[in-house]
Order: C-alpha cells, then sequence, then structure tokens
C-alpha cells in the first residue's frame, strides 16, 4: 500500500510540475488561466445559476485542456524533429486550429451566458 500511495505522490509531482512549466512558459496557457479568473469573477458577481457555472466549469476544463494538449503536441514534435517537415506543420497547425475552436466555442458560451447580463448593465 505503501509504494502505491508513493507512485501516485509523484505522479501529482510530475502533474503538477507540468502545469507549472505550461504557466511559467506559455503566454497563451497564461492568458486562458487569466479569461479563466475572469470567468469565474463574473459568474460570481452575476451570481449564475449552478446550470450556468456548470457550463462556465466545463468550458474552463475544456480550455485549458486544449492548451495542454497543444502545447503537448508541439513539444513532442519538436523533439521528433526541428526540421521544418509537413507533417510536423501538419501537427502543430492541427493543434492550434483545435485551440482556435475551443476558444470559439468559449466565446459563444460566455456571450450566452454573460451578454445579456452585462447589456442589462450597459442599456439599463
Amino acid at each position: 500500500m505503501k509504494k502505491l500511495i508513493r507512485q501516485h505522490t509523484i505522479s501529482f509531482k510530475h502533474a503538477f510540475d507540468g502545469l507549472f512549466w505550461a504557466f511559467t512558459t506559455q503566454p497563451n496557457f497564461r492568458v486562458h488561466v487569466a479569461l479563466s479568473l475572469f470567468a469565474i469573477a463574473l459568474g460570481y458577481v452575476f451570481q449564475i445559476t449552478p446550470v450556468e457555472w456548470t457550463i462556465i466549469v466545463f468550458t474552463i476544463v475544456l480550455g485549458i485542456t486544449g492548451e495542454l494538449v497543444n502545447t503537448s503536441l508541439e513539444a513532442i514534435t519538436d523533439l521528433v524533429t526541428q526540421e521544418w517537415k509537413k507533417e510536423a506543420k501538419i501537427a502543430k497547425d492541427v493543434a492550434a486550429g483545435m485551440m482556435l475552436f475551443i476558444a470559439f466555442g468559449a466565446t459563444l458560451v460566455a456571450m450566452i451566458i454573460f451578454g445579456p447580463r452585462v447589456a442589462g448593465i450597459i442599456f439599463s
């Protein structure tokens, strides 16, 4: 049992190391974290419903996970080759496209949940 707990502890340490590395070295990851904190603050200010909280939390998890996958794919691609190769470009472009798609979806979620509330303040 001690060995199992130790293995999980080591796994958690490596996972936190990865999150710390992403946060300290990847500007886009920091942008996602900042926007996530902003969405949480807006949710608190506007007292959104539990269903809306669930959607916001899921969107945040999806966005941060997508950014971590994108970063991982870029690092693996760079490990495989530093030369320009069509396949490496495709891998990086598709991963970036994934993030763009997630960002559009997250923006749409924010507009649906927060848009009417912000408009109510602006136009009242």
